[in-house]
């Protein structure tokens, strides 16, 4: 890779119309341009040209029944993109805007995240336009099953583990974990964040929102700061939204917003553990709107059709989707006294915003560093898997905690600057890259 606009143009042409996949490769390709200049042996080998090209992309039918016994039919897909230093890991998202663009910037980004927690798991990424949002247990059960019955040839516990993400949680775990073990007859640590009770780890629901939080306290370390009393914005309301706002609240800051695609809500005052309960409830159980919170909460204001970035905060934490920072959007946080932005979600900034957080030299953790927490936890449920046993939550929050400070350190190292500012991008693409590309090198062209 000589020229990077040279290169993209060759990406852009041989992965037409995949928006977000060029975004994410651009990103990696200006940090590690410099570097790889320096280091002529990854460029010889032509490293990140194969990186971006997955080693395997599955896509296939899965046909079900709805409760009305009438035929539905979604597409299903799993990116197989690099088994460099170990088995494809990388979460299943069931949502309508799932197509192969999408899943191909989720899994490349998953490359590096796993590489950035030292364990052994290559990157990968799949999931299905399925929408189980209005869908009974009956539909989604009917669903999980008809996707694993293709899916389960694929995988494997040395193979590919997929995990969560938008859209699958415990109970679509629970429904293609079933049907995987029907199928092979075997019961193995195939998937991640099941259930306690058949093999799950404890702090796993939790591990993406707490990481994300305890990476963000590293960073204010680096300018003598913590995070209490800050006042804290928190976009979306599932998982990721809903624990860091958890671990927030033992640290002492005051959470003032949440949000779905519909509007987010406002709590001038903070809100309370009681409030984040509701919230739990309402989300995961009753699986219900934002919204209801404006009449259930007192003191909660409900804006419609609006992100939350014009609150003002001094820490934010986006966790909806990706691209939810437009360039404007960042331009306020900074003009509105935010000093610190902790990436809940993948790619949740777009490239302008990122910009714009840099030139103001505030601390900004990318998504592949801050919200690598949920995908080392499933690594570590992949151990307690592989040895048949299960560890404290205090054991595994302790493992969590020491992973994040050490994906930190290794961001500050390939990340700071001669004047002292973190370029926690650069830190974290090149940390993730040399680590598959060393492997890459040793296991020949293959």
């Amino acid at each position: 890779m000589e020229n990077v606009q040279e290169f993209m143009a060759g990406v852009v042409r041989k992965n037409p119309g995949e928006l977000e996949f060029h975004q994410a490769v651009e990103e990696v390709a200006e940090s590690i341009a410099p570097f790889l200049r320096k280091n002529p042996q990854y460029a010889e080998a032509n490293i990140i040209e194969r990186m971006i090209i997955p080693e395997r992309t599955v896509i296939f039918r899965v046909p079900w029944l709805d409760d009305n016994q009438k035929v539905q039919v979604n597409t299903g897909y799993r990116i197989e993109m690099n088994s460099a230093i170990g088995p494809y890991k990388g979460g299943l998202r069931f949502h309508p805007s799932v197509n192969l663009g999408i899943l191909k910037f989720l899994a490349f980004e998953q490359v590096f995240k796993n590489s950035l927690t030292t364990l052994p798991m290559g990157g990968g990424k799949g999931g299905s336009d399925f929408d189980p949002k209005g869908k009974s247990d009956m539909e989604v059960m009917k669903f999980c099953q008809s996707f694993m019955s293709e899916l389960f040839r694929h995988i494997g516990p040395n193979t590919d583990v997929p995990a969560g993400d938008i859209g699958v949680g415990g109970r679509e775990i629970g429904y293609m974990f079933g049907q995987y073990k029907k199928l092979t007859n075997e019961f193995t640590g195939i998937l991640t964040g099941k259930g306690i009770n058949w093999g799950g780890s404890l702090i796993r629901p939790e591990a993406t929102g707490y990481g994300c939080v305890y990476f963000v306290q590293e960073m204010l370390k680096t300018q003598g700061k913590d995070l209490g009393g800050k006042v804290c914005t928190v976009s979306g309301s599932g998982n990721v939204a809903q624990y860091t706002v958890e671990k927030l609240q033992e640290l002492g800051a005051k959470v003032v917003t949440l949000s779905d695609s519909g509007g987010y809500i406002y709590k001038e005052a903070g809100l309370t553990e009681k409030d984040l309960q509701f919230v739990f409830e309402l989300k995961n159980v009753k699986r219900g709107r934002i919204s209801e919170c404006a009449n259930a909460i007192e003191g909660c204001k409900y804006i419609a059709g609006e992100r939350p970035w014009s609150v003002p905060c001094d820490v934010a934490f986006p966790s909806a989707t990706q691209n939810e920072i437009s360039k404007k959007d960042a331009e306020t946080l900074v003009k509105n006294g935010c000093y610190a932005i902790g990436e809940g979600a993948n790619m949740p900034t777009v490239p302008d915003g990122v910009k714009v957080f840099q030139k103001a030299k505030i601390l900004y953790a990318p998504g592949k560093a801050a919200n690598a927490g949920g995908v080392a936890t499933s690594g570590l449920e992949m151990s307690q898997n592989s040895i048949r046993t299960a560890w404290t939550r205090e054991k595994v929050d302790q493992k969590l905690r020491n992973i994040k400070i050490n994906i930190h350190e290794r961001c500050v190292e390939y990340g700071k600057q001669k004047d002292g500012y973190i370029n926690y991008v650069d830190g974290a693409n090149i940390a993730g890259f040399v680590k598959v590309a060393d492997a890459m090198l040793d296991q020949g062209v293959v």
